[in-house]
């Protein structure tokens, strides 16, 4: 996407002062709102197609998890970023597995919110550690043993650092700090795990990560 290009999203949610407040703070960040839907069939079925989807949890007809796995399963399928209150959306962990690309928790201060959808829109996740390493270890509280060929068997030992460092929620500027390397190497080396993996992005990896007994609840690894 070049400069000239704003971000062209769509804000999903049933509570209309909701959806207008989150429009706002959207456009005020020279991002452009192309619609709205009050429920997760107008999300699926918005005509424009956006960049990134803002999805809540909760609505009506179609939820924001069967929303956003929908969306997914699209070739060139927008990204999505789901809103949540967390400490209420006890199955937000299944929206991980659904393909969204973040969370953003509904008290986030408004600068956050062009920020994470930014990101997500670069192809990165949101990864913070108070929202997604959270939830993770809070649904994953004993990972199933491996079974079938070792996801790692074919990482290099910098990937494998690498891949520990992106499932303890460090983004590449902070991983390039702690391995003092570049953050185009970072990228690249990212880029090679996702693939080495078999998964479609960084929360997957995260979600491997665990599941695979790498990095346990409670512990960075």
């Amino acid at each position: 996407m070049t400069a000239a290009q704003r971000l062209r999203v769509v804000v999903a949610g049933d509570h209309a002062l909701v959806r207008s407040g989150i429009t706002g703070l959207l456009e005020a960040g020279d991002v452009e709102v192309v619609g709205e839907a009050t429920d997760g069939v107008e999300a699926v079925e918005v005509a424009l197609r956006p960049d990134v989807v803002v999805m809540d949890v909760r609505m009506p007809r179609l939820d924001g998890i069967e929303a956003t796995r929908r969306l997914r399963r699209e070739p060139g399928g927008p990204q999505v970023l789901v809103l949540t209150t967390f400490d209420l959306d006890e199955y937000v962990f299944r929206a991980l597995e659904a393909g969204a690309a973040g969370f953003l928790l509904k008290d986030a201060p408004p600068g956050r919110l062009v920020d994470a959808v930014r990101t997500v829109a670069d192809g990165d996740a949101l990864l913070a550690p108070a929202v997604t390493r959270r939830l993770i270890e809070r649904h994953l509280r004993a990972p199933a043993p491996a079974t079938g060929p070792d996801p790692a068997a074919d990482l290099s030992p910098r990937e494998r650092e690498v891949w520990l460092l992106v499932a303890q929620g460090l983004s590449n500027a902070e991983i390039a700090g702690a391995l003092v390397v570049t953050e185009a190497t970072v990228k690249a080396h990212v880029t090679r795990l996702l693939a080495k993996l078999g998964v479609r992005d960084r929360v997957q990896a995260v979600v491997r990560a665990y599941e695979t007994g790498l990095v346990r609840p409670g512990r960075a690894g």
